[in-house]
């Protein structure tokens, strides 16, 4: 299996995720940054990928970015069969244990389609 190549440097994305943790964090209500937003999901995809690498799941975060990650069956052409997909405070919730999987799901926050399509066992990072 390939390691995932970083595009992030990861005491840069580190940075950005705790930039992003303490605005969230209530009674907070400080706007982070379009780049520093963009920095922690870029940041956190890349982590997701580095623990669970494969092809078979698609995790999106639009407009930040994508990932596939999760062994299994490699996905080449066309809609992946296994993709997730919400927004940029959704998914950082989710990594760092502020906001649950199941939660988030139940919620509509998440959009999860596939088998595959559960990331459960790999948040929060």
């Amino acid at each position: 299996m390939a390691v995932a190549r970083r595009r992030i440097d990861p005491e840069e994305g580190a940075a950005a995720l705790a930039v992003w943790r303490e605005a969230a964090a209530p009674p907070s209500d400080i706007p982070v940054p379009r780049a520093v937003l963009a920095t922690a999901v870029r940041y956190t995809l890349e982590e997701v990928t580095a623990r669970a690498p494969g092809n078979s799941v698609e995790v999106r975060v639009p407009p930040f970015g994508v990932t596939q990650c999760v062994e299994g069956p490699r996905h080449t052409r066309g809609t992946p069969p296994n993709v997730i997909e919400c927004d940029a405070a959704t998914w950082l919730g989710m990594v760092t244990g502020q906001l649950g999987w199941a939660e988030a799901v139940a919620a509509g926050k998440v959009a999860a389609s596939g088998l595959r399509a559960d990331l459960s066992s790999l948040l929060p990072l």
